[in-house]
């Protein structure tokens, strides 16, 4: 068996990377990996957060959710982060997710494969850290859909269009066909 070791990069408003690699079991399910990534962090990990298979460009690829939301039975449903083994979504040697921790606080973490190693570890551990993290609780959560107002997420351009008030009253979704066309 072999391992993974992953580059684990949070996304904040700060200009300074902030990361952590973590190296894992192959064979072991996302529910221990997001569980080491909030460690990793000293996050609670009491939010809701899933796993998107992502590409180069870090587009949002199919969905592993931390818990299953049964919301429908369809090919496209998401995975389960404890059913789903790492070593059936890694395609690539350069594979990367997305995961998205607190879907009000949208923290996103951009992770990497960037070695496979030979030996099998028994339990994730923290291969090297750079940055200090932040609070978990230092985003503040902005449910009054005004991109501008003070505490705003910072979340760029995209999110603040996707979430904006200027789409034609006549149109529900605002323009999008489908809400997993967008690029979040």
């Amino acid at each position: 068996m072999s391992s993974y070791k992953f580059r684990v990069l949070i996304d904040t408003e700060k200009s300074e990377e902030i990361f952590r690699d973590v190296v894992i079991s192959s064979t072991e399910n996302f529910e221990t990996f997001y569980r080491a990534i909030m460690a990793a962090y000293e996050f609670s990990g009491q939010e809701l957060a899933s796993f998107y298979v992502s590409n180069d460009n870090w587009d949002k690829g199919h969905e592993i959710a931390l818990m299953d939301m049964e919301l429908s039975e369809s090919l496209d449903s998401p995975s389960i982060m404890g059913e789903t083994l790492i070593q059936d979504l890694v395609t690539s040697s350069n594979q990367k997710f997305l995961l998205v921790y607190d879907f009000l606080r949208m923290w996103c973490f951009m992770i990497e494969l960037i070695e496979v190693i030979q030996e099998d570890f028994d339990s994730p551990m923290l291969d090297l850290s750079v940055g200090l993290a932040p609070s978990e609780y230092s985003k503040d959560i902005d449910l009054s859909g005004d991109s501008n107002a003070s505490g705003s997420m910072g979340l760029g351009n995209d999110f603040d269009d996707i979430f904006s008030d200027d789409f034609d009253d006549d149109d529900e979704f605002g323009g999008f066909e489908n809400i997993d066309d967008m690029d979040i």
